[in-house]
């Protein structure tokens, strides 16, 4: 299994519904709101891992968000799949993108309970973010490449 970009509708539709079960179902959002206006942008990259049957165990994108600067966005990882190493293959694969297109540095806006996450993948806490839907907090984190 290796992380690589969608490329089938298959792969999309596996994409798009592990972005809504994990960051939009449990809120009750409506299912769309898992898509951003971005997400078809030449320069958003995205990241998939998927299990051998087909469903999505990762998924995160990448877009350039200013000079030499992206930011991810979307990270997702399926509870069967928490704890097993693909969050960390999905941003590796992001990180690696972002340096072919010549970034310099990732920023990202990471719930509260996965700051610990990225602090382990040598992201570091800027400020405090935006509050989701009312009550996901969040923190604005930034790692140097």
């Amino acid at each position: 299994m290796s992380v690589h970009s969608p490329a089938t509708p298959a792969e999309w539709a596996a994409y798009f519904r592990l972005r809504y079960e994990v960051l939009r179902q449990p809120w009750q959002q409506p299912e769309g709101s898992e898509h951003a206006e971005d997400d078809a942008a030449p320069t958003t990259t995205h990241a998939l891992l998927l299990a051998p049957d087909g469903k999505a165990l990762g998924v995160g994108r990448l877009h350039p968000s200013g000079q030499r600067q992206g930011q991810v966005r979307f990270m997702a990882v399926a509870s069967a799949a928490q704890g097993q190493g693909v969050g960390r293959q999905i941003l590796e694969f992001l990180e690696a993108a972002a340096r072919r297109q010549g970034l310099t540095e990732i920023v990202l806006h990471a719930r509260e309970n996965a700051v610990p996450f990225y602090q382990q993948l040598g992201y570091l806490v800027v400020a405090p973010s935006h509050t989701l839907f009312g009550t996901v907090a969040h923190q604005l984190m930034r790692k140097a490449l």
